[in-house]
């Protein structure tokens, strides 16, 4: 399936810019969570579109304020209702905030206009373009980035919003005059007065499914939830559309035999999209290519299968698209190098759900052989801090020679948890005792992992500047 962009979809982008601006319809918006990566690239777009834009949050900082404050964008710290006095045209309310939030209080009191992120954008952004969805519980960010690039690559200027800051851009958003624009179709609920997923306000005409298990345990009971949510993903996309589907995951198996009204590309099987071991890759048995870049780990063919079939269905093709993924820099804080300090490298990356961390783990154990793996870990994301899947960690360590745990914070016994792991595993409760800990154990020739899915308390410069001593 190859289908090029319609003239009048172009067409029609264009006639809403000069409509907008002959009409005088640019709006005051001012964001309530704006510093999160979402809200914060609704912001950046927002702006691009001619908007005039403010926001506020809780935690005001760089590198979030300096990125948006750079773009023009006024930031208020913190919540207070005195923030009405800006006076703006609506609110647009980041899923961050709750009931019993001073701002939002006072809102809905006066009747004020208010509406989610997701909405807001799905009205003002994506409503007459080409939307490339890319949904699942890992790799939204790389697989949306590895799309985009390609798209750009291609000569088509894509517009975009990711949850990270693809290399090959420096920005995690972008909004252009083309008709194409990839999103990653995040599966986390719209606001507090809107529990369905993000991505159902979306609407995508290609939609990437790329893997999906069990995940946000602090708003989803279990799986068949979160596959309801997928479900409601799969009613949205048209019948002239494309679904590219992981053909290795039961779970969207079973959301697909629910119903579905669009063509689906299966991709990881040995029919429809597939890549073997020497990185050739095949459709429908044929070959097609073969993908030549620095990107380690089976979880980036996956994600690179599935980008490559969605850019064949917005018209570009697999050649092209391969030499595309040639140049691929990946994402920020996705196996990023930080350093390298007496012989010992410092690495970045994201991962924060067992299966993620294993794969991560895996993927740098097959770059460094028999090398060392110091794996640092902050279990971090509201999924963790509950503890649903703290059994599940000493296997997804398990190719890491030493780990180190952070455990401040954490509702439950990390030690009991990684016991498993007998002496290999540390936990420390105490940032600065955890950084001394791994400087300790480190030599030469060894690889320090850092994954977590926040800051960490700043260890990775911090431990560099450690080991430099």
């Amino acid at each position: 399936m190859c289908v090029v962009c319609p003239p009048t979809l172009r067409q029609a982008q264009g006639e809403r810019t000069n409509y907008r601006k002959e009409l005088g319809l640019e709006m005051h918006i001012h964001i309530l969570g704006i510093c999160g990566t979402f809200m914060g690239g609704i912001a950046v777009l927002a702006k691009q579109a001619g908007h005039r834009v403010t926001g506020c949050d809780a935690n005001v900082y760089p590198p979030m304020s300096t990125q948006l404050e750079a773009q023009g964008i006024e930031l208020t710290e913190g919540f207070g209702p005195e923030q009405l006095k800006l006076k703006p045209d609506i609110f647009v309310i980041g899923n961050v905030v709750s009931r019993g939030n001073p701002l939002m209080e006072e809102i809905l009191n006066r009747n004020l206009p208010y509406i989610s992120g997701p909405q807001w954008l799905a009205q003002n952004i994506l409503h007459d373009r080409w939307v490339l969805g890319v949904a699942g519980t890992h790799g939204k960010t790389t697989t949306s980035s590895m799309l985009a690039w390609i798209l750009e690559y291609a000569g088509l200027n894509p517009g975009f919003l990711v949850g990270g800051v693809p290399q090959n851009f420096g920005i995690s958003a972008r909004l252009t005059d083309a008709s194409f624009f990839v999103i990653e179709a995040d599966e986390y609920d719209t606001a507090f007065f809107d529990k369905r997923s993000k991505f159902v306000h979306y609407h995508p005409r290609t939609a990437i499914l790329n893997n999906l298990e069990f995940d946000h345990a602090d708003i989803f009971p279990d799986l068949a939830a979160i596959e309801t949510q997928f479900h409601h993903l799969v009613r949205t996309v048209p019948g002239n559309g494309l679904i590219v589907s992981n053909g290795r995951e039961a779970a969207l198996d079973r959301v697909l035999q629910r119903g579905c009204w669009t063509p689906v590309e299966l991709f990881g099987l040995h029919h429809g999209w597939n890549i073997d071991a020497d990185n050739t890759v095949f459709l429908d048995g044929e070959i097609q290519g073969t993908l030549q870049w620095e990107l380690m780990g089976k979880h980036n063919r996956m994600n690179a299968l599935a980008a490559l079939a969605a850019a064949r269905h917005a018209g570009v093709p697999v050649a092209q698209s391969l030499a595309a993924l040639s140049e691929f820099k990946n994402v920020k804080r996705r196996m990023e190098v930080r350093g390298v300090v007496n012989g010992i490298t410092v690495y970045d990356d994201f991962a924060h759900h067992p299966t993620a961390i294993d794969t991560t783990v895996a993927g740098l154990r097959s770059k460094v052989g028999g090398a060392r793996i110091l794996a640092a870990l902050e279990p971090r994301s509201n999924t963790m801090k509950l503890g649903v899947m703290k059994d599940a960690l000493p296997g997804s360590l398990k190719d890491a020679d030493l780990v180190f745990c952070y455990s401040a914070n954490l509702g439950w016994d990390a030690r009991e948890s990684l016991a498993p792991l007998g002496s290999k595993a540390m936990v420390k409760d105490d940032l600065n005792e955890l950084i001394e800990a791994i400087t300790a154990a480190a030599k030469s020739g060894d690889h320090v992992l850092v994954m977590s899915n926040g800051g960490f308390g700043g260890i990775h410069e911090k431990l560099l500047q450690r080991l430099a001593k």
